[in-house]
């Protein structure tokens, strides 16, 4: 009897043995992250809520919705540097592409100008890193290339001044996708381009970046209609826009004062770009990652243009929508929107057609001596709302608190692929983190320890 217990013992121990052996190789074999995918990101420069409001208003009407407002998960911003509440272009930037807090001045570089680490550890940015492990890139910038909503993913340097080392960078990244303006830098001196007057182009360096990027495998595209013509099964883009931004960043009254439109009648808008980049970067089979910004929304903001503010507002949600339709079609994709600061501290104004009369033009300023903008600037015709769900349509104007950059009220918003670890309170350093795990499926530490 006693010889039959020891085998069936032995038994027991075979099978849980045999069992737990399963289990490890069960636990050891790989399997598909569903949480991890691909990632664009939107930075509508300088916008706040009341940005997005007054958009909504003359575009949609208060009854209407933004693509923006049909977002799915959205967090409060906080957006401060290191050493001051305010963020800077450059500086946020760095954050959002180290999840890092930086000093105001930082271009990628710690204040003993090292690179900075990232909070993965590496001295990477999310598409550096993105690049080194073969995974769809691209940037899309409104502006000059070297604007660091988007260079500041690709490039380190001292100071944001240096156009010319920042746009080198960016060409020699091997990023797959680079869009935007700035061709005055791309050309050594003396040098004409498509856009730039030989007197224009800036490059001291005597280096022609256009034939380099050639060199390199890029297909150069210049206007609108040569970007929509490109192959779906194009390996490398490089967009060059324009010879400075995209739009003219001044007042109303100098725009028209120099016969300026608002933005180059030839250059795609950032919807444009994006929709092209989408379909390219598809066709390559891989997750990737874009990086997009709205550089007009901020410009113009700060030049207190709420017409030129206004219409940047109409583009960035316009590009929203298209990423919107895209994560529709390819829901392993997050859609993730943020700003850094809030330029000019915008604020809509609306009262009565007894008080804005639709063919007057409105008072130049407010009771504590706010300038206030009416459609085409100071002293001009109140803008009008899109009907409300009634069919009536309201006068506004525009009014500014600065010429600046502010820390005011910023809403950052997510949609699809882990649109739902988008924090209620988002810290800057956030952003980083939650496009980091969708695109490497990796849970990296917040960088802020909240206080109780």
């Amino acid at each position: 009897m006693s010889g039959v217990l020891k085998t069936v013992g032995h038994l027991c121990k075979i099978i849980t043995l045999a069992t737990l052996s399963l289990v490890v190789i069960a636990g050891c074999a790989p399997s598909r992250n569903s949480s991890q995918g691909n990632v664009i990101f939107l930075h509508p420069d300088g916008t706040s809520p009341s940005h997005w409001g007054a958009a909504r208003m003359l575009n949609y009407g208060p009854d209407g919705r933004l693509n923006w407002d049909k977002m799915s998960h959205m967090g409060v911003y906080l957006g401060h540097m290191k050493n001051q509440l305010t963020a800077t272009s450059n500086g946020g930037a760095v954050t959002h592409a180290t999840g890092i807090k930086v000093n105001a001045d930082s271009f990628g570089l710690d204040e003993n100008f090292k690179p900075v680490v990232a909070a993965s550890g590496k001295t990477q940015t999310i598409i550096e890193e993105a690049i080194a492990s073969g995974k769809g890139t691209a940037i899309i910038n409104s502006g000059m290339i070297h604007e660091p909503g988007t260079a500041a993913f690709i490039a380190k340097v001292p100071t944001r001044r240096n156009f010319a080392e920042i746009t080198k960078q960016v060409v020699e990244s091997n990023i797959d996708v680079i869009l935007g303006g700035g061709e005055m830098w791309y050309l050594p001196k003396g040098t004409a381009g498509k856009h730039s007057t030989a007197e224009q182009s800036q490059r001291a360096d005597n280096v022609n970046l256009i034939e380099v990027a050639k060199k390199k495998g890029y297909t150069v595209v210049y206007t609108r209609e040569e970007l929509l013509k490109l192959p779906t099964n194009t390996k490398k883009i490089l967009g060059v826009f324009a010879a400075d931004d995209t739009y003219n960043d001044a007042s109303e009254e100098e725009l028209k004062q120099k016969n300026l439109p608002l933005y180059v009648p030839t250059a795609p808008t950032v919807g444009e770009m994006l929709d092209v980049t989408l379909k390219i970067l598809s066709e390559k089979n891989k997750n990737f990652i874009v990086v997009l910004e709205e550089e007009g929304t901020d410009n113009f903001s700060n030049f207190n243009n709420a017409k030129g503010a206004l219409e940047a507002m109409k583009r960035a949600d316009d590009a929203v929508g298209i990423a919107m339709k895209y994560v529709e079609k390819n829901p392993n994709t997050l859609l993730v929107t943020a700003a850094d600061s809030d330029a000019g501290g915008l604020e809509l104004v609306g009262v009565t057609e007894r008080d804005f009369p639709l063919d007057k033009p409105i008072p130049e300023k407010s009771e504590n001596g706010a300038p206030w903008d009416g459609k085409e600037g100071k002293l001009t015709p109140p803008f009008v709302s899109a009907p409300n769900q009634e069919g009536k349509r309201f006068p506004f104007a525009i009014g500014w608190s600065t010429g600046g950059d502010n820390a005011g009220a910023i809403v950052s918003k997510a949609h699809g692929l882990n649109a739902d670890k988008l924090p209620s309170t988002v810290d800057n350093t956030d952003i980083y983190r939650l496009m980091y795990r969708t695109l490497f499926g990796k849970e990296i530490s917040p960088y802020t320890k909240t206080k109780k």
